[in-house]
């Protein structure tokens, strides 16, 4: 294997936003969509997305060069592995998570320095106001987040209930539930639990049709409300994932301080999260860490940072249960 001088290595990292940002642009026009069907010639492709042909085709050349599309006889492109997730109808699709990433989330992140210089939180620098509120006034935003979501967190829903036993609990409360994925994963895996799915109201009704969709209205009680203010009672168990890393330690413990005064005492508290290892390893965490710092004004914890997290709202952190993905899930009982 060719050694690559540091020089080099340096230099592609430097440019990977060109490949992020020419995924971002065939995602936009729907570039794999159109080829689900069969290849397409550049000029096909063109009129279909308004484009330019002899640009796009230098775009969609230089997704080939690294094997997202493939370039056949007479500019022809086609699907390959690595271009079939920008699909919009397929389970796990990335195509949202590109557009997320490419938009709004490329511009905050222009603000990196700017954010570890100041502490200003970079995208309410960029749009005047924080994330969340700022989707709740953007419906197609907020489907696309929706989305992304789905893209990122389908594959640890499984990881999760393959991972962890959640027999023996009655009623889970998915605090910050989105659209419902996980909960309803979790009823579908254990059919005499119930749930109880709360989130802002905006969030509960785009979620109703997927809990209906799933079959679970019987089973699956919706509440909106703001967990900075209360959360709902009557949960044995307390779920929530990738919400404390949205926030700083101050606004995580009103969050579980919250969870804490309606739980039982010996219930449980299970955040899913990435739990920042030691060392100098590659943990995708670590990034993920810069990304709450830039668009939420959150951050990702150690395992000791969670002990003392837990111990401040009043939990007992009992253990810690890796996935077979990036996130584990951290179980407390509240004392």
């Amino acid at each position: 294997m060719t050694n690559i001088p540091p020089q080099a290595q340096l230099g592609e990292m430097i440019t990977g936003y060109w490949i992020s940002q020419a995924i971002y642009a065939a995602a936009k026009f729907g570039i794999a969509d159109l080829l689900n069907e069969g290849s397409l010639t550049v000029d096909e492709l063109a009129t279909a997305t308004a484009t330019k042909p002899d640009l796009l085709y230098r775009h969609l050349r230089a997704l080939a060069s690294v094997g997202i599309f493939a370039e056949e006889d007479h500019k022809r492109f086609s699907l390959t592995p690595l271009a079939e997730p920008l699909r919009s109808d397929i389970q796990g699709s990335q195509r949202s998570l590109a557009l997320m990433m490419g938009e709004d989330q490329y511009r905050a992140w222009g603000n990196l320095a700017d954010t570890v210089e100041t502490g200003d939180n970079a995208y309410e620098k960029v749009f005047g106001k924080p994330i969340f509120d700022h989707l709740a006034e953007q419906p197609e935003k907020a489907r696309i987040f929706d989305d992304a979501m789905t893209g990122i967190h389908g594959r640890e829903t499984g990881a999760i209930i393959d991972a962890y036993d959640f027999s023996g609990i009655n009623v889970i409360a998915d605090i910050g539930g989105g659209n419902g994925s996980k909960i309803s994963s979790i009823l579908q895996s254990y059919p005499d639990m119930k749930g109880i799915l709360f989130d802002l109201p905006h969030v509960v009704g785009r979620t109703r049709p997927n809990i209906e969709a799933a079959g679970l209205s019987g089973r699956c009680q919706l509440v909106d409300g703001d967990f900075f203010q209360s959360v709902p009672a009557g949960a044995d168990a307390y779920i929530m994932r990738h919400i404390i890393h949205d926030w700083d330690d101050e606004k995580s413990l009103t969050i579980l301080k919250n969870c804490h005064s309606v739980m039982s005492s010996g219930s449980k508290l299970l955040l899913v999260e990435s739990v920042i290892p030691p060392g100098n390893d590659p943990f995708m965490g670590k990034f993920l860490d810069l990304a709450m710092m830039l668009i939420p004004g959150g951050k990702e914890r150690t395992e000791n940072e969670y002990h003392e997290l837990y111990d401040k709202a009043g939990f007992d952190l009992v253990r810690i249960v890796p996935t077979s993905t990036e996130v584990s899930v951290i179980e407390g009982v509240r004392r």
